[in-house]
């Protein structure tokens, strides 16, 4: 368990490199690449309620796909993590501008005195965030787990959708029992089906 501990560490390492490597335009590039590429995909675009994330650093930029969602007319879900316990629970986001505030991970989350609350049952589709993904749906995050409590709780009709830019993409992702696979990944370059 350890070794495999070590192991997604390293690789956080490794992505951590790469990203440095990029310039924020070339970033911005791949971001734009990879919310055209989610906006043709059908599952993605037959949704409703969807599932999205405010990334982190090393994570896909999601404030475009956010708002071209709203566009779409999706009802937005974000997450709001208890860092105690790392349960999610899900809200339902109307305005970007009034509906954030600053969550105890550093991103931002839904305001729970603005939101409401939404049930995991009525999701059609979920973005996973991740620092890597290899080809049949195994992912790194940031290493707090959040998302190995969420995705098991989606129901099975839920697409769990990774978004990672194609250098983030991994041979292997080592998993330990209690880590979760996404069902397809998103890059800029391709839409990889969970073999």
């Amino acid at each position: 368990m350890e070794e495999i501990r070590e192991k997604k560490q390293e690789i956080r390492d490794e992505m951590a490199r790469k990203m440095v490597s990029l310039s924020p335009e070339q970033i911005g590039e791949k971001v734009k690449a990879i919310e055209n590429r989610l906006f043709e995909f059908a599952n993605f675009l037959e949704s409703r309620i969807v599932l999205l994330y405010t990334s982190a650093p090393g994570e896909v930029d999601t404030a475009g796909i956010i708002r071209r969602s709203f566009l779409y007319n999706k009802i937005i879900v974000l997450p709001s993590f208890d860092p105690a316990t790392l349960k999610a629970r899900l809200f339902k986001v109307d305005d970007l501008d009034k509906d954030l505030i600053q969550g105890p991970r550093g991103n931002l989350e839904p305001n729970p005195k603005r939101c409401k609350t939404v049930p995991l049952d009525c999701l059609d589709i979920a973005l996973v965030p991740g620092l890597a993904m290899d080809e049949k749906g195994g992912r790194v995050g940031l290493g707090m787990g959040s998302y190995d409590y969420l995705i098991p709780e989606l129901p099975i009709t839920t697409r769990k959708v990774g978004l990672v830019f194609e250098t983030q993409i991994v041979s292997s992702i080592p998993m330990e029992s209690h880590d979760r696979h996404v069902d397809i990944v998103i890059t800029e370059n391709r839409i990889i089906y969970k073999i």
